[in-house]
């Protein structure tokens, strides 16, 4: 819970921002690279892998409304997640 809120106070718009594009998408990174790892050792866990497909369905479509929206956003949250170059 401390590092969910300390993501959100991170990547927030103002001060009772919670739900942003941004910060969904550092939650859904966030949530990603657990997974990832937890798939890393259970290669048989089918059901997490499709949460996680899923997952980084919803990402994408996240960073591209911000990239149509809001360029300058979408540069700012891409490089501070690091996952573009």
């Amino acid at each position: 819970m401390e590092a969910k809120t300390k993501t959100i106070d991170s990547f927030k718009l103002h001060a009772k921002d919670t739900g942003s594009a941004d910060v969904q998408v550092a939650l859904l990174t966030e949530r990603i690279n657990h997974l990832t790892e937890h798939l890393q050792t259970n290669k048989k866990d089918h059901s997490s892998r499709r949460g996680l497909l899923l997952m980084v369905g919803q990402r994408r479509r996240l960073l591209d409304y911000l990239q149509d929206t809001d360029l300058a956003r979408y540069q700012t949250v891409t490089k501070k997640l690091k996952l573009r170059k």
